[in-house]
């Protein structure tokens, strides 16, 4: 029988105001992945890098479980969008190479 830890986390009201993003570009080295999310704008050529992240590649697999559990619970409620459904892994704004 496993029990489950409770987190303890803090977070500053700045950061959890949160930054929105339209974008992100993903690079990797041998010993990190580095994500970029990017903020487009309309009419603008240049898109402003509003957040990077550094992680392991072990942390990086650990996100992406989350993010495919996160989503499969979203879907599972809110049903897939219909440009989900036509494009299921949309290419645009995500991007990846090495770092």
């Amino acid at each position: 029988m496993s029990e489950e830890k409770q987190l303890n986390i803090d977070i500053k009201e700045d950061v959890a105001d949160g930054i929105y993003a339209n974008m992100a570009v993903i690079a990797h080295s041998d010993s990190e992945f580095v994500l970029d999310f990017i903020r487009m704008m309309p009419g603008i050529p240049k898109g402003q890098v509003k957040a990077r992240i550094i992680m392991t590649p072990e942390n990086t697999r650990r996100l992406l479980a989350a993010l495919q559990d996160n989503l499969s619970k979203y879907d599972a409620t809110h049903g897939i969008s219909k440009n989900d459904k036509n494009n299921p892994m949309p290419i645009i704004g995500f991007t990846g190479g090495n770092a």
